[in-house]
């Protein structure tokens, strides 16, 4: 697999899909009342329960946090572990094993500094990504001043990297491996045995799996693997294994900006001490509603079913168009529009013919090496909405195509 990213420009990494998203519809009128399913942001009411916690909390705002979390916080996350991971149970030192974060992205644009810095020897340091991808990957890469290597993701290899493809030499010099699952946009769950392929890679070449699990709490059947997990139960250590959780996807509260990080604990000790004077704390009343958020699987649940409903609605209304399969996991459709004239003139149509906002895929994508965008031909589609937006978003969607 050729290191394509030399030629791009930093730029070009970082820009803002959504950005991008108003520029292409810039003057652009929409057809009917609008409904955005651009944003993978969830629109379930605010858990009735954390409301009193953070009232209680308030005058806290007036202290500096603890950059490692008050003992609540970590206890109700090392439980939340062992509940979710029963292989965890009794395994995880929240001293060692857990740093809380002021949301996932914070963490995942942070770790890639002390990713570096671990690997001195290597003069050209490699961070590999899946593609399609997450943008604040690339952005870590650049900052770190590692080389972003883009992983293509596609049918053929069920939508996550093919981990054999990956040239040895490039596997040398890698510093992190940035690892989605469930992958966004796709929706693709890796198994356990392809988390113990990548894990065993991770050793093997001395790198970071870095593995974003912050759609591992939205799923259709069985619930995702975790890396952890897998590290854990597989070989007794978290050696080279570093898994990001949040809240925004988990319990539908993005606007909190709260979520941890665990692991390898010799990692989370040099992270430890990178956030301590570069990052930023969580405020202590929104640690309290953290602990509680985690502490409870109700209202977690309750968004579990609004997104299979969604997904029925889609099963129902999308079925033997686009492409469409529902995925394993996550809250996005990632559907071809290759019949539509790509995903750019697809989402620009849907704008004007049915007020449906969706992100042409292309933005979230990085060309391969002979010049093709994997993501051209795509739209992806958020089912954050209740289930009657949703279907009238699926019926305009197919009434405006065709």
């Amino acid at each position: 697999m050729r290191d394509n990213a030399k030629t791009t420009s930093l730029d070009a990494l970082v820009r803002s899909p959504f950005r991008r998203l108003v520029n292409l519809l810039d003057g652009v009128e929409p057809g009917q009342e609008v409904i955005n399913l651009s944003l993978g942001e969830p629109q379930a009411s605010l858990p009735p329960f954390l409301g009193p916690v953070l009232q209680e909390h308030l005058s806290e705002f007036g202290k500096y946090p603890p950059i490692k979390g008050i003992p609540a916080l970590q206890q109700a996350i090392t439980d939340w572990m062992g509940r979710r991971y029963p292989t965890l149970r009794g395994e995880i030192d929240p001293e060692r094993h857990i740093l809380p974060l002021d949301g996932s992205r914070e963490g995942l644009f942070s770790a890639a500094f002390p990713a570096r810095a671990r690997r001195p020897e290597i003069t050209e340091p490699a961070v590999l990504i899946p593609n399609p991808f997450y943008q604040v990957y690339a952005a870590a890469a650049a900052a770190s001043s590692c080389t972003p290597v883009f992983l293509p993701c596609s049918p053929d290899t069920g939508f996550l990297p093919d981990l054999e493809a990956i040239d040895e030499a490039v596997l040398k010099r890698t510093a992190a491996f940035y690892l989605c699952s469930p992958s966004n946009p796709e929706g693709a769950v890796a198994s356990s045995g392809y988390l113990a392929r990548a894990i065993e890679l991770a050793r093997r070449y001395d790198f970071l799996l870095f593995a974003d699990e912050c759609y591992s709490e939205i799923y259709v059947d069985e619930p995702p693997p975790g890396a952890l997990e897998v590290a854990q139960s597989q070989t007794g250590s978290l050696a080279n294994v570093v898994a990001f959780q949040s809240l925004s996807k988990r319990s539908g509260l993005p606007g909190l900006r709260s979520g941890f990080v665990a692991g390898d604990p010799d990692f989370m000790a040099t992270l430890g001490r990178f956030r301590n004077v570069a990052a930023p704390q969580i405020p202590l009343p929104i640690q309290h509603v953290s602990a509680a958020a985690w502490a409870d699987e109700a209202h977690v649940e309750a968004g579990r079913a609004l997104y299979r409903t969604n997904f029925d609605v889609a099963d129902s209304v999308l079925k033997g168009r686009y492409d469409y399969q529902r995925p394993a996991g996550s809250f996005f459709l990632w559907l071809n529009m290759a019949d539509f004239g790509g995903g750019e003139a697809a989402t620009t149509t849907l704008w004007k013919g049915s007020g449906v906002k969706v992100l042409p895929g292309a933005y979230l994508t990085q060309p391969l090496p002979d010049g093709t965008n994997p993501g051209k031909d795509f739209i992806r589609v958020a089912l954050v909405r209740d289930a009657e937006t949703t279907r009238e978003a699926m019926a305009r969607i197919v009434a405006t195509l065709g």
